[in-house]
């Protein structure tokens, strides 16, 4: 009778672990399974806020520990954080952006003490031809399939990125979750990868291959697999090179804005409608993996603009992308506002959103706990 009580009392906390779903990597780590299954719910309360590089470097500063562009504006760290890898298959002690790894390496276990979510992008360069990642050569992504002449350089390469993931650790030893976004864009033509550099057959393979090597070969177990492209017009578009459902975990796209407000709140509008019916019919975490309008020159964007198309939707999170400041020859980027930036007063109400959720909200979702 005893044994049969115990059995009755373990059973809410047994429903408890059967009821979490599993991502495409069977076994990943407890952290990361609880983060998958926050993200997975998370679009019916609001969604996270995202920066690129926003620890390392804002408009006019670099490498102050603490500081950051958003949270000069906002008193708020963003609740997601996004990093990048390119170069790090060369071996260079800094990414493309002037990041050093090591200290990447700290900002990424910053922000996840803060309960954060990280996300990381790889503009790899072209293995078949030594140029960049936006330098495209016919045959690229055939050569580094199996069998290819370029496929055991792509696995060195995916070794370094599996030494970096591994090397991610929270203050328990455990491996920080990861939501990896791998051949970003991938309807474009600027990448390698992209567009009409290789065939729909071609990117899928690629994309099983990189996972498996990464989960299977490298045991690699704290990656959450995001999968986007550019802008797209219709399900069909975006679902043309898709990998299946057994190889993503998130289902996103890139967009930056080019045109008028209303021009550009009409597209994202239809963008997002698409995309929640994929994400609906596959199963997946929608996300707006990347957005920007460079300089932000209407100083009402984020409330006139953006937030009013993202309040009718359901996403797990939105990226911008980084503020790099001044460049030369004039040139500028930065995609969230600094101190004293035109459109800072109403990146403050947008912060005030109950739907959108920067570092406070997100540490109070307990990401990465029961």
């Amino acid at each position: 009778m005893r044994q049969f009580f115990l059995c009755l009392c373990c059973l809410p906390l047994t429903l408890k672990i059967q009821a979490q779903e599993l991502p495409v990597d069977k076994k990943a780590t407890p952290e990361t399974i609880r983060l998958y299954n926050h993200l997975k719910t998370l679009p019916s309360k609001g969604f996270l806020f995202g920066h690129q590089d926003d620890l390392a470097y804002g408009v006019g500063w670099k490498d102050i520990p603490g500081r950051s562009d958003i949270k000069d504006v906002t008193g708020d760290y963003p609740g997601l954080y996004g990093w990048e890898l390119g170069r790090i298959e060369l071996d260079h002690p800094d990414n493309i952006d002037g990041v050093p790894f090591d200290k990447m390496r700290q900002f990424i276990l910053e922000g996840y003490r803060r309960g954060g979510v990280i996300t990381i992008s790889w503009h790899l360069n072209n293995p078949l031809t030594g140029g960049t990642a936006w330098q495209p050569a016919p045959g690229t992504v055939a050569s580094i399939l199996p069998g290819g002449e370029k496929n055991a350089l792509y696995k060195s390469w995916l070794d370094k990125v599996a030494n970096f993931l591994h090397s991610l650790k929270g203050d328990h030893g455990e491996s920080i979750p990861v939501i990896l976004r791998l051949f970003h864009e991938l309807n474009g033509n600027w990448f390698w990868w992209g567009g009409s550099h290789c065939t729909p057959d071609e990117f899928r393979r690629l994309w099983q291959f990189t996972v498996s090597y990464l989960r299977d070969e490298k045991q690699i177990h704290n990656l959450l697999y995001a999968c986007n492209t550019d802008n797209f017009a219709t399900a069909d578009a975006w679902l043309e090179k898709y990998p299946g459902d057994e190889w993503v975990d998130v289902a996103g796209f890139d967009t930056y804005q080019r045109t008028g407000n209303a021009q550009f709140a009409t597209a994202f509008d239809r963008m997002l409608t698409l995309l929640e019916t994929i994400t609906a019919q596959h199963h997946k975490i929608p996300a707006l993996t990347e957005f920007g309008y460079n300089g932000l020159p209407d100083s009402t964007w984020w409330t006139g603009t953006f937030l009013p198309v993202l309040q009718v939707h359901h996403l797990a999170y939105v990226m911008a992308w980084r503020n790099a400041g001044d460049e030369p020859g004039g040139h500028h980027e930065y995609y969230v506002p600094f101190k004293g930036q035109a459109s800072a007063p109403d990146f403050v109400k947008f912060h005030s959103s109950p739907r959108v959720l920067f570092q406070q909200a997100a540490a109070k979702e307990r990401f990465y706990q029961k």
